[in-house]
């Protein structure tokens, strides 16, 4: 075996090697996101005075992530559901809520 075939092995193994540990560390990203959003809603469902229910605006500030990271985490959460607040008169959605509830069953009809 000469030496370029033996390093063309040991790049195809570091490449193999460096995509596990990205798809991992990428994958344990996710999951710390989720856990922090259904942690947060947790806890404001437990102050009591209302449901719980938060925006999406006050997610941002609050958690320090993005809309797109919220969304994704909401989505991939068993226990969080949105819902839609509705305008007055017109009927409308003008904003989504999100809101922890541990055995949420999401209804894709409402």
């Amino acid at each position: 075996m000469d030496w370029l075939e033996l390093l063309a092995q040991l790049a195809a193994i570091a490449t193999a090697v460096i995509a596990t540990v990205a798809a991992g560390w990428v994958w344990l990203d996710v999951r710390r996101k989720r856990r922090r959003l259904e942690d947060y809603l947790k806890a404001e469902m437990a102050t009591g005075g209302d449901k719980g229910q938060r925006t999406i605006l006050h997610l941002m500030a609050k958690l320090g992530l993005t809309e797109s990271e919220i969304l994704h985490a909401s989505f991939r959460s068993n226990k969080i559901i949105r819902r839609l607040s509705v305008e007055d008169g017109t009927g409308h959605a003008h904003r989504m809520l999100l809101e922890y509830r541990p055995d949420a069953q999401q209804d894709p009809a409402k």
